[in-house]
């Protein structure tokens, strides 16, 4: 069954690493959509191993029944609410990380007129010109030109330093219930005891497929309603 489910947890892996950088797409849908996929296992390998049709329909009739008959119970939710509480956080630790690299990128490629690239020049390495590497300009000097060239530059300095400290609580709450690392890799005990508490409930989940599938809705069974949009 381990081998069979392993698209699904890539899949499911996968749209985890999308959520987190940035993509469009939606944990709700993409939880329920690993645990549609692991109902079919759980169900021809658990809880009716006896059965011999293994078509694309009957699979995804099997599929389908999954929310009505709720096999996990409440796990689907908690995985939701564990996810939606640490990959938020981190996809917004993310983007503002990415917001922080724009800015540096954009400082360290500033233009300079030619009277602050001398001054800069001047007060960065006169000194190595007489040998004395070790020298640092004057004060005054060295004020003069930052205030001179740099003026526009110091405009940034109390939003970069809010920025920072936002980065930094941001990263400091990421803990716990809110460690991204954490929750995906304790993520497969949940799954361990969604199995267990469907198998435990075989017999029951058995008889609610079972008549899910032979009761009629308006006149047409659920397999039917699979085969025709097959």
């Amino acid at each position: 069954m381990a081998l069979e489910a392993a698209a699904s947890v890539q899949e499911f892996f996968t749209d985890v690493g999308l959520y987190l950088f940035g993509a469009d797409v939606n944990p709700e849908e993409f939880v329920n959509r690993f645990f549609d996929s692991l109902f079919p296992l759980v169900y021809n390998y658990l809880i009716n191993p006896g059965v011999t049709d293994s078509s694309r329909e009957y699979s995804e009739c099997i599929r389908i029944a999954r929310r009505d008959v709720n096999p996990f119970g409440s796990i689907p939710k908690r995985v939701l609410g564990q996810m939606g509480r640490s990959l938020l956080p981190s996809r917004t630790f993310l983007q503002a990380l990415n917001l922080g690299i724009e800015v540096i990128n954009t400082t360290d490629h500033l233009h300079f007129s030619k009277d602050c690239s001398r001054a800069l020049l001047r007060m960065q390495y006169c000194p190595h010109c007489q040998g004395l590497t070790l020298s640092k300009p004057c004060m005054g000097y060295c004020l003069n030109v930052v205030r001179g060239c740099l003026a526009h530059m110091a405009e940034l300095n109390p939003h970069w330093h809010a920025y920072i400290r936002s980065l930094e609580e941001l990263s400091d709450a990421m803990h716990g219930t809110y460690d991204v690392e954490h929750v995906l890799l304790n993520f497969h005990l949940l799954v361990n005891e969604a199995v267990m508490q469907a198998h435990l409930s075989g017999p029951k989940l058995l008889e609610q497929v079972l008549d899910m599938k032979s009761s009629p809705i308006a006149g047409v069974t659920l397999e039917t309603l699979v085969s025709s949009a097959w």
